[in-house]
């Protein structure tokens, strides 16, 4: 079983498209992407906000945003998305990696 290399240019390219939606410029262009560690197609990614006190719902949408742009990128098989420095992050970390529901036939 061989296991696809996963591209870090593909993921920061990804990541380029995410627009904050309050300010209306990319994420990594305001350098809101502080860490990623890819291992085995498994990827993390740790990122901040302008402000302590963004709304909620951007920070769950650029949350969200971030861990579906990493999806699609060749190779990822699992993404965790942490967000740091926000007075909900711990609420927003649990709604973004929660795990899909099980289905059952």
């Amino acid at each position: 079983m061989t296991s696809e290399a996963v591209s870090l240019s593909e993921i920061q390219a990804q990541l380029s498209k995410i627009i904050d939606p309050e300010i209306g410029r990319p994420i990594t262009d305001m350098n809101l992407v502080d860490r990623l560690d890819i291992r085995d197609g498994s990827v993390d990614v740790e990122f901040h906000l302008t402000a302590a006190f963004c709304p909620p719902m951007f920070a769950l949408k650029i949350a969200s945003d971030i861990k579906s742009s990493v999806l699609s990128v060749k190779g990822v098989r699992e993404v965790k998305v942490t967000l740091r420095g926000h007075y909900l992050a711990d609420a927003v970390n649990k709604q973004v990696n929660k795990p899909p529901p099980t289905v059952t036939r």
